[in-house]
C-alpha cells in the first residue's frame, strides 16, 4: 500500500515539475532545419522537453502574405494546444517572432504561457540592407511605391513596411502591421489586447549588431520618427495607450526586454550563450 502510494506521489511530482512543450517558428526565407540548434539546446538543458519545430512556409514560402501564414500557423498552433491543455512556450525568429506575436493576438484563445520574440521587427521594418536580402533593385526611400499596392501587400514583407515619411500611405494601404499594433482607431481590437493579456511572459531579445533588422529597436518595439530618430518602445503610442496591452504586462512585470550586443541577425538562432542567457531562463 504505502509502496503504492510513494509510486502515485513520485509520478504525480515528474508530471507537475515536467517542462511545457515548446513551438518554434522559424524565420524569413529559411525553414525547420535552422532552428535545430535552439531545439537540441532545449532538450539538452530540459529533458524530454516536447518540441514543436513548425515546417510551415519555408523558403521562399515565407513571402507568402502574412495573414495567410498567421492563419495556418495559429490553427497548427491550437492543434497543438488541445494536445496540451496546461499550456506552452512559443518562440519566433526573425520574421517568425513578428507573425508569432500576430498568432497570439488573432487566437486570442491560444494556451501560451512564455512568448520569446527572437530579433524580430515588432515594430516594422525600414532599411535598404535588409531589402538588399531579398529585393536587391529596392532602396528603403523609394520601397513604399511597391509595398503599398495591392500588389505589394501579397508579400510578408511588404505587410510590415513601416516607412516613416510615409505614414499616412502606411495606415491607408498596410493590410497587417497596422492591424497587429492596433494603430487603427476605426478597427481597434480589445481582442488583439486578450490574446497577448493571457501571456505569463513576453521576453524581446535583440541588439545594436543585428544589422538587418532596422532600425534594431523594432526588435523591443522602438522605431523610427520622422526625422530619422529612434523612439524607443515606452515612448510609442502603442506602449503608451497600451494597445495590444505592453504596458500591462510590464506594470505587472511579464515584459522583458534582453539586449545582447556583438550578435549579427543571422547569429541569434544558433548563437549558445544568447539561446542560454535568453531562452532556457524563461522556459519553466
Amino acid at each position: 500500500m504505502h509502496r503504492n502510494l510513494y509510486f502515485v506521489l513520485t509520478l504525480f511530482l515528474k508530471i507537475c515539475s515536467a517542462y511545457k512543450p515548446v513551438v518554434l517558428i522559424h524565420g524569413i526565407l529559411t525553414g525547420p532545419a535552422s532552428m535545430l540548434i535552439i531545439e537540441g539546446e532545449i532538450k539538452k538543458m530540459h529533458p524530454d522537453t516536447v518540441v514543436y519545430n513548425l515546417d510551415k512556409f519555408a523558403g521562399w514560402s515565407s513571402l507568402e502574405n502574412a495573414w495567410h501564414q498567421v492563419d495556418e500557423l495559429g490553427k497548427e498552433l491550437l492543434a497543438i494546444c488541445a494536445k496540451h491543455p496546461d499550456g506552452v512556450h512559443l518562440l519566433g525568429y526573425s520574421q517568425g517572432g513578428l507573425l508569432s506575436r500576430a498568432i497570439l493576438e488573432a487566437y486570442a484563445d491560444h494556451c501560451v504561457k512564455t512568448f520569446i520574440s527572437l530579433s524580430s521587427p515588432q515594430a516594422g521594418q525600414y532599411g535598404t540592407d535588409f531589402l538588399h536580402l531579398i529585393f536587391p533593385n529596392l532602396v528603403a526611400q523609394t520601397a513604399f511605391q511597391l509595398f503599398y499596392t495591392y500588389v505589394g501587400q501579397h508579400t510578408s514583407v511588404g505587410n510590415y513596411w513601416n516607412d516613416p515619411h510615409q505614414q499616412e500611405l502606411y495606415l491607408k494601404y498596410s493590410s497587417f502591421l497596422p492591424y497587429v499594433n492596433n494603430e487603427l482607431e476605426s478597427v481597434n481590437s480589445t481582442r488583439f489586447r486578450e490574446g497577448i493579456l493571457k501571456l505569463s511572459m513576453m521576453v524581446l531579445v535583440g541588439g545594436p549588431n543585428d544589422g538587418v533588422i532596422t532600425p534594431w529597436e523594432s526588435s523591443h518595439f522602438g522605431f523610427y520618427d520622422a526625422n530619422n530618430h529612434v523612439v524607443p518602445m515606452h515612448q510609442q503610442k502603442i506602449y503608451q495607450n497600451d494597445l495590444i496591452g505592453l504596458k500591462t504586462l510590464d506594470i505587472k512585470g511579464k515584459l522583458k526586454v534582453l539586449t545582447f550586443a556583438n550578435v549579427k541577425h543571422k547569429e541569434w538562432h544558433i548563437n549558445v550563450d544568447v539561446i542560454n542567457d535568453s531562452i532556457i531562463p524563461y522556459l519553466d
